[in-house]
């Protein structure tokens, strides 16, 4: 297994610079990451950045939230497109979801992958503030909608990713999608334990120590 693969290198934090997010660029490509994650206002420099490597451009929409409006999720998500990403990371409505406003949910997903014409989507529920039953439901949701991901947070509420959600994710979609991990996961037994539980994709702004903790342990 090439960790390198699951890793969607990240940087969201409001103090982001275009030289930090350069710097996260170069060591994907150095590393051979899945992606580099950013906020939307980046999402210009990274694909340029990346330009003629393997590594993908992922762009967050309505995050870390949720709670923006259906048309600007799905603008934001539309001028990343224009821009270059290839994968978008949407926060649910989690305030419509615990309401049980299910309808508005699932349109509010449907809206985004419509707008990312095709390119790959991924939904994030934040599952610290979810219960079960409210993710299972989440899940069906984001099926039904056409996303390709669902994930477990954005990093930036009361809790991250844990081994429980990753297994119950992966046992409601089943094969209909792929389960991200994300939020707290910075070593490399971390990761692995998350991918061992279901995890497809790992996001994380610790994949270089990540990478390096597993090379050295394999020499």
């Amino acid at each position: 297994m090439n960790i390198a693969e699951y890793i969607d290198h990240t940087l969201l934090k409001a103090d982001a610079t275009g030289t930090m997010v350069k710097k996260i660029c170069q060591e994907a490509v150095q590393y051979g990451f899945a992606s580099v994650c950013v906020n939307s206002g980046f999402a210009e420099l990274v694909s340029g950045q990346l330009s003629g490597s393997k590594v993908k451009t992922c762009v967050v929409s309505g995050f870390p939230l949720g709670a923006s409006q259906t048309l600007v999720k799905a603008f934001e998500a539309r001028e990343a497109i224009k821009r270059g990403a290839l994968e978008i990371d949407m926060v649910l409505n989690i305030g419509a979801l615990k309401e049980g406003l299910y309808g508005l949910v699932e349109d509010d997903i449907r809206a985004v992958v419509q707008a990312a014409d095709g390119k790959t989507v991924k939904v994030i529920f934040e599952c610290c503030l979810l219960k079960d039953s409210e993710k299972e439901r989440a899940c069906e949701m984001a099926v039904q909608a056409g996303a390709d991901y669902v994930k477990t947070s954005t990093g930036f509420s009361s809790g991250g990713a844990t081994l429980e959600d990753v297994k119950l994710l992966k046992r409601t979609v089943g094969k209909r999608a792929r389960v991200k991990a994300s939020g707290g996961i910075r070593t490399a037994e971390d990761a692995l334990a998350f991918i061992e539980a279901g995890a497809d994709r790992i996001g994380t702004s610790s994949g270089v120590s990540i990478f390096k903790e597993l090379q050295n342990r394999n020499q």
